[in-house]
């Protein structure tokens, strides 16, 4: 039987901002997941360049609507929105905002900026930061080589900070980031395939550059409330509840590739990278 979060594992997702499951995906799960996303022209066709501060490329393939394929049947499976429903603040119907394959290349791949997911989701007018939750599936190894996520531990406890521009990305407040680099323990989540990372929206994060000669490709699939309304987001998948899934339906034969009718986003359509006058008065380096 599949995992879905238990009481512990909630509970260390309140106090730390993120939890850690091992081998939330078996093996032939992300084998298929994995054979199918590098060969996928759909997702490469549709994949964002987000340049960091020093001119790195970061590529990303972000959908909002799932439909029934092998990525659908990820994010609508019953461990995936279930273990959401735990952790987020909210007793209404879980809907599935958006899914991202991010593609961190060996020696090109770039770095994130340290920032807040709610430091971009502000900016579509989310109002309840508890009610947004991103989970992480390791599709291959995530190390300090090749750049694995890091994360200030407690740090969703200091609520939202300010963000800026920093390169193409948005970044956090540098100044509010040291205060919480000297106050909190600063934590590099390494993953083997498989292993799901939960956390929360306003939990401080980054990556650095992939300077291996091995590629880190995850999945990260984020979930809300139906109670918490998006007043400036044109999708309208986050008011929609998920329609679940059960968890063997990844390996049904028919859950292939990316459909082309898909929603996916372009640069010019994110409201966080559109300038609204505040960001300059923020340091990001």
């Amino acid at each position: 039987m599949a995992h879905i979060l238990n009481d512990t594992e909630v509970n260390t997702f309140n106090r730390d901002g993120y939890v850690i499951v091992k081998s939330f995906f078996s093996k032939p799960e992300i084998d298929k997941l994995y054979g199918i996303a590098v060969s996928d022209n759909v997702v490469k066709n549709n994949a964002l360049d987000l340049n960091d501060q020093t001119g790195k490329k970061t590529k990303l393939t972000l959908w909002f609507t799932p439909g029934d394929d092998v990525y659908s049947c990820m994010l609508r499976s019953e461990r995936m929105v279930y273990s959401a429903a735990k952790l987020l603040d909210s007793t209404a119907p879980v809907c599935h905002f958006h899914t991202k394959l991010m593609q961190k290349e060996p020696k090109v791949g770039g770095a994130w900026e340290w920032h807040q997911d709610y430091g971009y989701w502000y900016k579509n007018q989310f109002l309840f930061p508890d009610q947004l939750v991103s989970v992480m599936i390791a599709l291959t190894e995530a190390n300090k080589a090749n750049g694995c996520l890091q994360v200030i531990k407690g740090s969703h406890k200091m609520g939202r900070v300010n963000h800026g521009f920093a390169g193409e990305q948005v970044g956090a407040d540098m100044t509010m980031v040291n205060n919480a680099l000297k106050t909190m323990e600063h934590v590099y989540v390494e993953l083997e395939p498989g292993d799901a990372l939960f956390f929360h929206s306003n939990i401080l994060h980054r990556s650095e550059a992939n300077t291996s000669d091995k590629p880190r490709w995850s999945l990260i699939s984020c979930y809300n409330s139906l109670s918490n309304p998006a007043y400036n987001d044109e999708s309208t998948s986050w008011k929609e509840p998920v329609k679940i899934l059960p968890d063997d339906a990844l390996m049904n034969d028919n859950a292939g590739s990316a459909s082309l009718q898909g929603d996916f986003l372009k640069k010019e359509k994110d409201p966080a990278l559109k300038e609204t006058g505040w960001e300059k008065e923020v340091a990001t380096n």
